[in-house]
């Protein structure tokens, strides 16, 4: 039940959202919608929406277009339900959400519109107060994928002397989990790739279902800010292409990156901000390194069954819908790194 903090809010209809993401509980508030109401996931602490005041206050002041908090009827930024769930309030942004790439034009233009919130972005003078360490740190996301699997072997082990039967789907499950793993490790060992670029002002999760186009299918600005902060380029870009060039999306086992739709969206963001030349290095190997760290992250959840949302439709449990998530992101990485050279050649045009 969304608090009565805001009174803009009152006598207003409230419904899931038709695109809610994996992590917060989403709901949209009036009808037509002219409110956004989120109760947002524990992992995100009340400070985080200090920095997206912050940043949407400064991108708001260059001119672009973003939500902005809607703040309670005593000034606050967010408040609690009776349960202790923090929830907010964003104003609503008309338009739609894609979960893939149509085409390149539309790659074009969400690229340009990356290139120019990192410009808007540029100057900005603020120290985040909600920090994730570790929020990718791939090799980080690796060793915990092998303690994770490890723990997962000695505990099976130990079932098993005290004649524990360790039969069912779920344990069928783990053990695919435990190849897969396994194969994520190989893959992240035999990277080659940079990881010494700066930290700037990221967005965090540019997944393409975190830009909201309008109906005609231009980028207008991006959601979901949960996760701005400082991050290298190669990590924020490497997160887009990786969602951005494969066609098939997210919940398939033959995903492919496509080299068309990735240099159309490079050609975006080009047309607005170039690379450096170490930039251009790093962002080689990027795609395939974060597709790599999703996967190792996916993984994870089919032993720890704890963390990412799930399609109950679909699958029998949040362990079997990440294990098919984690085998579509090692696909996809391993689709990026067969086509690594031809990735090299258009970010050196």
């Amino acid at each position: 039940m969304i608090p009565d903090a805001w009174s803009a809010l009152r006598g207003l209809s409230a419904r899931p959202a038709d695109d809610a993401g994996l992590i917060n509980t989403t709901l949209t508030v009036g009808e037509p919608p002219r409110y956004i109401a989120q109760r947002v996931h524990p992992l995100f602490a009340p400070s985080v929406h200090d920095d997206i005041e912050a940043v949407t206050v400064h991108l708001a002041s260059r001119g672009r277009v973003t939500p902005r908090l809607v703040r309670t009827d005593e000034g606050g930024l967010w408040a609690r339900d009776p349960e202790g769930g923090v929830w907010r309030v964003m104003d609503f942004i008309p338009g739609r959400t894609l979960h893939r790439i149509p085409s390149p034009a539309v790659a074009r233009d969400a690229g340009a519109l990356v290139a120019r919130f990192h410009e808007a972005v540029d100057d900005l003078v603020h120290d985040y107060r909600h920090v994730r360490p570790g929020a990718h740190d791939t090799g980080l996301h690796m060793q915990r994928l092998e303690g994770t699997l490890t723990q997962n072997v000695v505990t099976e082990e130990g079932r098993e002397r005290e004649g524990v039967d360790t039969g069912g789907r779920q344990n069928t499950v783990q053990g695919e989990g435990r190849a897969v793993a396994e194969a994520i490790l190989d893959a992240w060992r035999t990277w080659q790739g940079r990881l010494d670029l700066p930290e700037r002002h990221c967005h965090g999760d540019l997944k393409i279902s975190n830009i909201r186009f309008s109906a005609s299918g231009e980028a207008l600005c991006l959601v979901d800010l949960d996760t701005l902060a400082r991050y290298p380029l190669d990590v924020e870009l490497g997160d887009a292409w990786r969602s951005w060039c494969n066609p098939v999306g997210e919940d398939s086992l033959e995903p492919r990156f496509d080299l068309e739709i990735f240099e159309a969206a490079v050609a975006g963001y080009l047309s607005v901000r170039p690379f450096r030349p170490e930039e251009r290095e790093a962002l080689a190997g990027a795609a395939e390194r974060i597709a790599l760290e999703l996967s190792a992250r996916f993984c994870r959840d089919v032993f720890e069954d704890s963390y990412f949302g799930w399609d109950s439709r679909r699958f029998a449990s949040r362990r079997e819908h990440n294990l098919y998530r984690a085998r579509g992101q090692l696909a996809l990485a391993c689709s990026a790194r067969q086509q690594r050279q031809r990735i090299a050649e258009v970010l050196a045009r």
